[in-house]
């Protein structure tokens, strides 16, 4: 039979029609959860992240990275030329003060400031290559974070969260314990121009103890839950309404959908932060039991918690207002201080992950936003800001365990072989997350972002 074209219209108007109601319902679907787990671009290794963030710059030289000739030539110049762009002014070579030990099948070195973790060491990837572009905090951290030193861009929590949702619809796609609210401050956890559902949740921040680090507000003690809801259902329904005649679409939506996972936090939050139902074995894992520990026990038991309930991205803060990991005078007492700290709790952490088989499908990093330099800083006792070369760790779903990947120079100053870049780091993470970096986009001001932006290689030889 042969039809004209507006009789074909006319008879398959209604098909059109179903096309565009199709469209619709699953436009509500997301709207209505975007948070909902989403598929990975390939097979993942890892399901979340738990990053144990070093704030201040741990040295590599007295923890991870042993160098023999450092010592050896311990009150020598250094046989090179410094960098390019230095923070500080430096004098000779200055030898760890601590020894370092093999362990484990692997015969991995570790310093003595990490007995504990030392005992984890055939858990454990070292990235003794890694290097960046900042020698000072503020930018060394949103490189770290955000992929960019000079410029607000999401993190990389954010980016997480965006590409794959949360196990969990009650609680954030991504949550950071304890964050420093310096050098960059919440554009470290925050979202930018990705949807307000990816910014990262903080408890507490830096300045406060562990034991106060609770999402604030989730009580209301003067308003029921079925009066809060007949509130948020007003307020979403008002901002509809002006949805339809606005512009603005993907920023209402996003704060509607805020205001959704804000309400049913209140019922699932709470009992995550009550840590009174962990056994005491578990709290003595953590060091809880410790003043020393407890704090930074505290917080590495959180993510634990947080892992298994299906959050996509935890962060975890070492820092304080006073020592930080910033040791440009006093390393050993500085350096000795933040390691007794964090030496047991993360320890605890990764024993704790193996042992409920959360670290077959979980990925942990640890690390500074920069390394310290192997040269004395003022004094014969401090090192200054060194992004040329410096270690990271993971352990894990997706890694390599018990192996060290790259190396700096003889004395610890350049990352040397198989070099690791920030933006390297932040490909592989994703890689182990299932995400392509380069497909990981979004449209932004007339340009596709990524949070490698046009960098990155995904380090394959440090992945199982």
């Amino acid at each position: 039979m042969n039809l004209s074209k507006r009789q074909l219209l006319q008879n398959s108007a209604s098909g059109f029609g179903l096309l565009a109601l199709r469209d619709l319902l699953q436009a509500e679907q997301v709207t209505t959860n975007p948070l909902a787990a989403k598929k990975p671009h390939f097979p993942a290794r890892a399901k979340r992240v738990i990053f144990l963030f070093m704030k201040g710059g741990p040295s590599h030289v007295d923890t991870f990275d042993p160098k023999p000739l450092l010592d050896r030539d311990h009150g020598k110049p250094l046989p090179f030329a410094l960098p390019r762009v230095t923070f500080a002014k430096t004098t000779t070579l200055l030898k760890s003060p601590w020894k370092f030990k093999r362990y484990g099948e692997s015969g991995l070195p570790v310093s003595d400031l990490f007995p504990h973790v030392a005992k984890c060491v055939d858990d454990l990837c070292i990235i003794r290559s890694l290097h960046g572009t900042n020698p000072a905090h503020g930018g060394a951290l949103l490189k770290l974070h955000t992929g960019s030193d000079t410029q607000v861009r999401p993190s990389m929590g954010s980016w997480i969260s965006y590409g794959l949702g949360t196990e969990n619809s009650d609680l954030p796609g991504f949550v950071t314990i304890c964050p420093t609210l310096a050098h960059g401050g919440v554009n470290n956890w925050g979202a930018a121009f990705l949807p307000a559902w990816c910014q990262g949740t903080p408890l507490g921040n830096a300045s406060v103890p562990a034991t106060q680090a609770v999402v604030k507000n989730i009580a209301n003690a003067r308003t029921s839950p079925a009066l809060q809801r007949l509130q948020l259902e007003l307020s979403a329904n008002l901002n509809r309404d002006h949805l339809a005649e606005s512009n603005a679409a993907q920023m209402l939506e996003a704060r509607i959908n805020s205001f959704e996972l804000a309400y049913r936090m209140q019922t699932a939050m709470p009992e995550l932060q009550d840590l009174n139902g962990e056994s005491e074995a578990t709290r003595k894992l953590y060091g809880l039991d410790d003043p020393v520990t407890t704090n930074f026990g505290r917080q590495c038991l959180l993510a634990r918690r947080f892992a298994e309930r299906g959050v996509r991205y935890i962060q975890v803060t070492h820092s304080d207002s006073n020592v930080q990991w910033d040791q440009h005078g006093d390393l050993i007492k500085g350096h000795t201080k933040n390691a007794a700290e964090v030496d047991k709790p993360i320890a605890g952490l990764l024993h704790d992950l193996k042992s409920r088989g959360l670290l077959e499908d979980t990925l942990v990093l640890w690390g500074g936003e920069f390394g310290r330099t192997p040269v004395a800083q003022g004094t014969a006792d401090g090192r200054d800001h060194n992004p040329e070369g410096f270690t990271m760790w993971m352990a894990g779903a997706g890694v390599k365990a018990g192996t060290a990947y790259g190396a700096t120079d003889d004395y610890g100053y350049f990352a040397t072989e198989n070099k690791v870049h920030i933006h390297d780091l932040h490909a592989t993470l994703l890689h182990i997350l299932g995400m392509d970096h380069e497909k990981l986009t979004y449209r932004y001001a007339g340009r596709d972002f990524r949070l490698t932006d046009v960098h990155g290689h995904v380090v394959h030889d440090i992945l199982s």
